[in-house]
Parts: structure tokens; sequence; C-alpha cells
């Protein structure tokens, strides 16, 4: 196995024809059979891969090269996302507008090039996949919630996430009703995930505003969180179901597919057993 394959294989499971811009090969690799995965591995996870023997590591957080210079790309996913919801293609263009261009410029500010280093200077094939893995949990969170009655309350979708993906029930987190109430009912419900992080207020509001009842978040700020409470509390509903658990529902199907094609994987920093 090789580098390119590994990321070949998750964008197969994505459903996606091109590597995303958060995601990226740092330093390839071949000759691949024992795999360190997890969700953040930087400069002294690349050692302790190489000190224990791995042929490569793979992290999921973009922090590193192309995957942070190009990461403000994956957020016009969101774009995507709510136009196929019913938001107004000029809102959804608006709403991300200024959180985009920040995050570029951000990014520019970076040093860019020191953890590819550390991985060339020790030779250890690094990758790091996002956007593929977290589309692939969206779908599967996504798919839990449309697979319940639109009357059905905010408390019947976090005790059916609970019972359908054991992530959340190994996590130290709990999925949280951050706007609204347990009783109020579902509605229309979309799944805010697998577009770089999550859209916060703006994104929550186009939402809202347009026909959408329930928005699922990984996380989402206090303040952003308080905003739409005062806002929408008393007719809408945020879940956030945890980052780190959240994630892991990603990237376990991911893992098992690595496996099932004779690869020794371990997984660490955060990755949750399903």
């Amino acid at each position: 196995m090789n580098t390119e394959q590994l990321m070949a294989i998750a964008l197969d499971m994505a459903n996606l024809t091109e590597i995303p811009g958060d995601s990226a090969i740092h330093h390839p690799g071949d000759g691949i059979e024992k795999i360190l995965i997890g969700i953040d591995l930087k400069q002294a996870e690349l050692k302790m891969a190489q000190d224990l023997g791995y042929d490569c590591a793979i992290a999921h957080h973009p922090s590193a090269g192309t995957s942070m210079l190009r990461y403000h790309e994956v957020l016009l996913r969101h774009v995507d996302q709510m136009t196929k919801a019913g938001v107004p293609a000029d809102v959804a263009a608006e709403t991300m507008r200024e959180t985009v261009e920040s995050r570029r410029v951000l990014a520019s500010m970076q040093n860019y090039d020191h953890v590819p280093s550390v991985a060339r200077l020790l030779d250890m094939p690094y990758l790091n996949i996002h956007t593929p893995l977290d589309e692939i949990g969206r779908r599967r969170l996504a798919e839990a919630a449309a697979s319940l009655d639109p009357e059905k309350t905010a408390q019947d979708l976090i005790d059916h996430l609970r019972k359908t993906f054991g992530e959340f029930r190994s996590a130290q987190t709990e999925i949280e009703i951050r706007v609204g109430v347990a009783t109020h009912r579902l509605g229309r419900v979309v799944m805010s995930h697998g577009a770089g992080t999550n859209g916060g207020y703006p994104v929550a509001k186009a939402y809202f505003d347009h026909g959408i009842d329930t928005v699922m978040y990984i996380h989402c700020r206090p303040d952003d969180a308080k905003k739409l409470q005062a806002e929408y509390g008393a007719a809408k509903t945020l879940i956030v179901t945890g980052h780190i658990a959240s994630d892991s529902v990603g990237i376990n199907p991911y893992v098992e597919r690595l496996r099932s094609e004779g690869l020794d994987v371990t997984t660490f920093s955060g990755i949750l057993p399903a």
C-alpha cells in the first residue's frame, strides 16, 4: 500500500473525485503495512510513530502544508449544503464570504512547512485526511436523523444517536441541546458537517431563516449558541453532537476498510471505539 492509495480509499468512500483543500499527502511513501492514525498528529507523534515501528502516520485534522493553506476552500461546502437545504444561493454565498477570506489570510500567516519538514527529515510517510472522513460521518449522522419521523422530539434524536453509534456511548462528552428544548419537534433537520468546521451563528441563522427547524453541529462556540438561543430558542433547535465522538463516527469506517485490506492499523489521539 502507498500513501496515494490510502488517500484514494478515503475519497472513494466519501464519493469525492479529488483531494479537498484541507487534506493532503505531506510526505509520500510506499510499502506501507503498519499505520498509526489519530485525530491530531504532528511532529512529536511523527517521531513516536518512527520509534514504534510504524510505516505511515495519518492525521485527521489539517495542521500542515497545503491542507493549512487551502483549508479555506472547503468552507465553501457550507454554501452547497445550505443551497441544497433551500437557502437562496446569494444568501448562502454571502453568509460564508467573510469567514472564507478571514481563514485564507490567517493561514498565510502560519509556518505551513513546519510539520511536513519533520516528516521529510524522519522519512516518515505522512498525510492528513479531513473532509473525506467528515463527509462519511456527516452522511451517517444525517441518515440516522432522517430515519426519525419529523414529529419526534430533539430528545428522541439524541437517544437515537446514542443507540446507533457506539462512539457517543464511549465519549466523555454528551450530545447537547444548545438552542431550544428537548421537547421541540424535529421538523426539518440538517446535519451541518463536512465543510471544514461548523458554520457558527451565521450558517445556523441562514438555515433557521429558510425553513430548517433543527440544525446539528458537531461543535459550536458558546457565544454563537447564546445569540441563536436569544433569537430562535422558542421555535428552533440546535443540537451539538460533540467534536471527538462525531469525528470518530466518520473515521472508524475508514479504519475498518484499511484493516479489511490487510493493514495493521492503530488508532489513538481521540478516535473512540464504535
